[in-house]
């Protein structure tokens, strides 16, 4: 690092038995890099790994953690907390597990802490805290809706990749860790070396925190009705045709409102807002492997117009087209 520890961005992470070894690892190979990166003299980043009690710490994949220090040994006040969190998935799918000892630590060091993160169902420690109250929060896919039922007093967001809420940071599963790691890195050093060290750790650069977890096909229930999965299905390879209510519901055989409950009831939303985000779907993939101009990019992925690819893409990702390209460079 080139700046001594005392004068080091201090990243304290609790770990506990069966935590996600990715949530932790992830972030802290992010801080750790950026830190190399900075010029002579700039403070880095220090990363402390802290459990209940020193030693290792056995995590879901079964690869231990060392824990160098106890709670009750941490002698700074960190300036950022990253939680991980633990998700145990089983037959009824994931289920994500709170740590009583974590929480209880977080509802001590919390509340003096600037900045605290949670990676993946980390949310669920942190609202288990009270640092959530009245925040806005993202947490894995598959376990917002049991945050939102847990903890009525967080705003839950189950789309995006991360979120910011305050002094208040929180990721979507898995690998969004890392996005929300260098979004970190950029709030406290600038894009240019959050964008260096997604290059060199081979990542896309800094996907946008409203950027969908998970693609049109897997955010769907599946459904029953083998024609309607068809159509799904030809609708993705084809989203420059006429998806109309009326044109669809002819492929079908089907009426017009007959059809419209059919879809909703196998897909779980309506006709128009699956053919919309299928077409932003196919509008992210042009832009992130192509070149085409907007028009051509609105024209292939079913937009017709620039302006209307431009509204899609502001209130759906909160970003343009046009910035949502330049994050995806090295995908071309």
């Amino acid at each position: 690092m080139n700046s001594s520890a005392a004068l080091a961005h201090l990243v304290v992470i609790p770990v506990f038995a069966g935590v996600n070894a990715l949530d932790v690892t992830g972030p802290a190979e992010v801080f750790t890099l950026a830190g190399q990166l900075l010029p002579a003299g700039r403070p880095g980043y220090q990363v402390r790994v802290v459990a209940e009690r020193p030693g290792p710490v056995a995590t879901s994949s079964g690869v231990p953690l060392y824990a160098g220090e106890s709670f009750r040994e941490r002698p700074e006040r960190p300036d950022t907390l990253l939680v991980p969190g633990r998700v145990d998935v089983g037959p009824d799918g994931p289920v994500p597990r709170v740590d009583e000892a974590v929480a209880a630590w977080l509802r001590e060091v919390g509340p003096e802490v600037g900045r605290v993160a949670s990676a993946c169902a980390g949310a669920h420690l942190t609202a288990a805290a009270g640092l959530l109250d009245g925040h806005r929060a993202a947490t894995h896919w598959a376990t917002a809706e049991r945050l939102a039922a847990d903890h009525p007093e967080v705003e839950v967001e189950a789309d995006p990749i991360f979120v910011r809420s305050g002094r208040m940071w929180s990721s979507a599963g898995m690998t969004a860790s890392l996005d929300l790691a260098l979004a970190l890195v950029a709030e406290d050093h600038g894009n240019d070396l959050a964008l260096e060290v997604a290059r060199i750790m081979v990542m896309y650069l800094q996907r946008p925190g409203s950027q969908s977890q998970f693609s049109v096909p897997l955010s769907q229930q599946a459904g029953t009705r083998e024609d309607v999965g068809e159509l799904r299905r030809w609708i993705g390879e084809h989203p420059d045709a006429d998806l109309s209510v009326p044109a669809l519901a002819s492929r079908l055989g089907l009426s017009e409102r007959h059809f419209a409950r059919v879809f909703q009831t196998e897909t779980g939303t309506t006709p128009g807002a699956f053919v919309e985000r299928t077409r932003l779907e196919a509008a992210r993939r042009l832009l992130e492997r192509s070149d085409h101009l907007l028009e051509e990019v609105s024209r292939r992925s079913g937009f017709g117009s620039v302006e209307t690819l431009h509204r899609v893409f502001r209130d759906r990702l909160g970003t343009s087209p046009g910035e949502y390209r330049r994050r995806f460079p090295a995908a071309r």
